[in-house]
């Protein structure tokens, strides 16, 4: 999935919808701590905070370089409850 990364309409590819349904799964699952988060856009986020699908979706398009398997791995294993 790397490979598909780093073309500027990953998120429009089969890729990169997987990633979006990972992690909405993620969000929807009572296992992991998929609060909102402070952020500081109170134009997108009237309530300053940014839903967790929509962080990381950014995350990813921000950093084209990072691989989306890895980080979504990375990702639950520091949201999930123990």
């Amino acid at each position: 999935m790397a490979t598909y990364k780093r073309k500027p309409d990953f998120f429009e590819t089969a890729e990169g919808v997987q990633v979006l349904v990972m992690l909405r799964a993620m969000a929807e699952d009572v296992a992991y701590n998929t609060d909102s988060s402070y952020s500081a856009n109170s134009e997108m986020y009237p309530d300053n905070l940014i839903p967790f699908v929509n962080k990381h979706m950014a995350y990813l398009r921000s950093h084209p370089s990072t691989d989306p398997e890895h980080y979504l791995a990375n990702l639950r294993l520091m949201t999930r409850f123990r």
